[in-house]
């Protein structure tokens, strides 16, 4: 079954989601849909407003972005577990998109511990006479 050129596109950006974390070029990605580079790239830009490229780098950043919050993993296995092999561009692209270095979005994004409140019915309920304030 042959596909129409919006569902060859559409493909081009499923390949792009599923294979973010690895290194692929506009050519790997044209000869998969069966479409020309330039095609592609005119038609992607068309339907999504962004280029093949533009788009990658965004899922690359929303996945590291992720994985800074929500895992212990140094910058640098996060930087190859995204699909890039130099850290230097990793963290320029970063913080173009981000606007702050990988590091710093790492420790301004992770909770900070905040004192418990406790409501003056349990200080009263337990014999606690004064709560300080936080």
């Amino acid at each position: 079954m042959r596909l129409n050129p919006h569902q060859q596109v559409q493909l081009a950006r499923r390949l792009l989601d599923q294979s973010y974390s690895t290194p692929i070029t506009i050519e790997d990605l044209s000869r998969q849909v069966a479409l020309s580079p330039y095609y592609l790239i005119r038609a992607f830009r068309q339907t999504y407003k962004q280029t093949p490229h533009q788009y990658l780098v965004e899922q690359r950043i929303a996945s590291a972005k992720e994985l800074l919050r929500n895992s212990d993993l140094s910058i640098t296995e996060i930087c190859a577990a995204v699909g890039y092999e130099s850290l230097g561009s990793f963290s320029t692209l970063f913080r173009k998109v981000a606007g702050v270095s990988p590091s710093a979005y790492r420790a301004s994004s992770r909770p900070t511990l905040t004192p418990a409140y406790i409501p003056l019915c349990v200080c009263w309920l337990h014999g606690i006479e004064d709560q300080p304030n936080p």
